[in-house]
């Protein structure tokens, strides 16, 4: 007799009981598909799950292999479905796939909406410097530091309890690192599976002191789903009883002491932390990253504006070989997205000996990029301009640079403003992308918040609403020049 025909035995059996049925239960999905979906961020790195440089197409890591192994205890396939980490929890609930499993932690907040299995690694935080940098000796060593973690993390947490460490948060492992090996920060806290992979072999890297705090990783599930909760706990049971997550781990260099404690689940306590239950507790956060976003939009507009007219003024009456930069300028960065832009200035100069601190890199690539757009709306806004109005204040004695600041570029004004003012309406949003440079403005904040509360949609509304109030001044005003230009 297979797996699932016991399988389906032990439900109807359960069924009888008196055990509850449930209309949305995963596990009648997973028997009738042969499939178990999993979801989980490929793009978080190493050593969790992450694409294989051989075969990019195939998903290796230590999570990879338990969930093919889980998958394998229960005669069905493992599939994984590809989401954001911090949307892991939301898009479970939404039933995007049937568990979470991704190097999840207990948190008082996720156990408000879903279920926890059995643990299934037992972690703790290393604090990793460079090599030869003997100012760190204990986690206390941190405080007065620049420490880089991921946020909703036991890391970032324990830091903040502490309160006098100066916590920058980072969306994954890789930049964390990078910005170590450079000395954008002093030190990285972060999962031991992460130190171990990434800087264990790293020459110019070293952990050190000992692991602090203790938690666990457990796989998230519905709570609509009592059954496949408990076919995924008897699979991690057989799995830990029978040797074979041992040498999972140890193929990935993770198993240690701590993991032996796997036998007794009942007896592990993970650090549920907790988050502020009213969304008004962040408001404060927020209104902070919304300070950020004005400061940072407000001087990338000054350096876009700056930099657009040069550019514009070297299309139109620079020399050739002028026009052809400033032409090639504007074509590429058009042609590129911001995101890159800002990865290539933050991450890629380093490699050249170039290092640019992360709110200079956040103006900078803003400013250069929109430069591109704004020189082209002011040469559109000159073009519009009649070539005779130039003809005629030449004829009466001014000189070209008088024509174009006393006569062309006042009545170019005019057409200039609304373009304008949506590119500094639409440079408020994108703003949001430096946060991948660990600047932490009003998208961010809201993300971290959205995260460790599971409340999206008030703080969603909320950040939306400061957005609103930010940008609709700027449409007022834009306005009130049209109108004062129309009747001048």
């Amino acid at each position: 007799m297979s797996r699932i025909k016991l399988s389906l035995i032990t439900i109807a059996g359960l069924g009888l009981f008196g055990l509850p049925s449930h209309a949305n239960e995963a596990w009648n999905r997973v028997i009738q598909t042969g499939e178990l979906r999993w979801g989980a961020d490929s793009a978080g790195g190493a050593p969790y799950v992450f694409p294989d440089e051989r075969d990019p197409s195939k998903m290796i890591g230590f999570e990879a292999e338990l969930m093919n192994a889980i998958a394998a205890k229960l005669d069905v396939k493992a599939k994984l479905v590809d989401v954001a980490w911090d949307q892991l929890v939301p898009a479970l609930m939404r039933d995007n796939f049937d568990m979470a499993f991704n190097g999840l932690e207990i948190t008082e907040t996720r156990l408000r909406e879903i279920a926890f299995t059995d643990p299934y690694y037992i972690f703790s935080e290393q604090i990793t410097v460079r090599k030869g940098d003997g100012r760190f000796h204990k986690f206390k060593d941190l405080r007065g530091h620049r420490v880089g973690t991921m946020s909703a993390s036991l890391a970032r947490l324990l830091m903040e309890q502490d309160g006098k460490i100066e916590i920058v948060d980072y969306p994954g492992p890789v930049e964390i690192y990078k910005d170590l090996e450079v000395g954008r920060i002093d030190a990285a806290f972060i999962d031991v599976p992460m130190a171990v992979f990434y800087a264990g072999p790293n020459p110019k890297l070293e952990n050190v002191s000992e692991p602090v705090g203790e938690s666990v990783y457990a796989a998230g599930i519905r709570k609509d789903s009592p059954l496949l909760l408990l076919k995924i706990n008897e699979a991690i049971k057989e799995l830990v009883q029978s040797g074979e997550i041992k040498k999972i781990y140890q193929k990935w260099n993770l198993w240690d002491k701590r993991q032996e404690k796997l036998k007794n689940p009942e007896k592990l306590e993970s650090l549920k932390h907790s988050a502020p239950i009213s969304v008004w507790q962040y408001f404060p956060f927020l209104l902070k990253g919304a300070g950020v976003t004005i400061l940072i939009s407000s001087l990338s507009m000054a350096l876009a504006m700056i930099l657009g007219f040069a550019l514009c003024a070297a299309k139109l009456y620079g020399h050739r070989p002028l026009r052809f930069l400033a032409n090639a300028y504007i074509e590429l960065i058009r042609g590129t997205p911001l995101l890159i832009q800002l990865y290539l200035i933050y991450y890629g100069l380093p490699n050249i000996g170039i290092e640019i601190n992360a709110f200079a890199a956040a103006v900078m690539g803003i400013g250069l990029n929109y430069a591109a757009y704004e020189a082209e709306i002011y040469r559109a806004g000159l073009l519009a301009v009649p070539k005779g109005q130039d003809e005629a204040a030449r004829s009466i004695g001014m000189t070209g640079r008088q024509s174009l600041f006393h006569i062309v570029l006042p009545q170019a004004f005019r057409t200039i403003i609304p373009p304008s003012t949506n590119d500094f309406i639409a440079l408020f949003k994108d703003s949001s992308l430096v946060s991948i440079i660990t600047v932490v403005e009003l998208t961010k904040m809201y993300s971290q918040a959205a995260t460790a509360s599971l409340r999206f949609l008030e703080l969603g509304l909320m950040t939306a609403a400061l957005y609103f109030a930010m940008s609709y001044p700027l449409a007022v005003w834009s306005r009130h020049l049209e109108r004062k230009r129309q009747y001048a």
